[in-house]
């Protein structure tokens, strides 16, 4: 994470394209890139990033981190109830609390569709020090087991 400059409530990092914030996933070699991987140039980047990864990321998967990781894939094959959905949502607030605890959550929007074996969690957040920095990051788990996913930007920056 950037060094904040309490002054103007702005990731001093992020004004400068020069200077990366995070890796970028999923790895992968960069030709003429700053350096051997892909790179994060914005602090909301980085956290997209990193909820995405979060939210992908079986429990006990992360070695010497057992409990990093929310185990959505395994509900893919749930019976659909709004007890499971409400279950999911618990678990991103209560996950979000221990690995992410910078990032306000601000909407969690749910979509299951069972015919096809699918969930799509839409995630509308922004960071505690930028409340003006609302985003979505939307991530999709299918019975093909990619977990892909894609962001997009809502109001505000910072």
């Amino acid at each position: 994470m950037p060094i904040p400059n309490n002054k103007t409530n702005q990731f001093i990092n992020d004004k400068d394209t020069r200077v990366s914030v995070g890796i970028d996933f999923p790895l992968g070699l960069v030709s003429g890139g700053d350096g051997y991987f892909a790179t994060t140039k914005t602090t909301i980047d980085a956290v997209k990033t990193n909820i995405r990864l979060l939210l992908q990321t079986n429990r006990g998967e992360r070695l010497f981190q057992p409990n990093l990781g929310m185990n959505l894939k395994q509900l893919l094959f749930e019976q659909a109830s709004d007890e499971t959905t409400i279950q999911i949502e618990n678990n991103i607030v209560d996950v979000f609390q221990i690995w992410l605890p910078f990032v306000q959550l601000q909407n969690i929007n749910i979509d299951r569709r069972d015919d096809i074996n699918q969930i799509n969690i839409n995630i509308e957040f922004n960071i505690s020090r930028a409340p003006n920095s609302l985003d979505s990051v939307q991530v999709t788990f299918d019975n093909g087991g990619d977990g892909a996913s894609s962001s997009t930007t809502s109001d505000g920056a910072y």
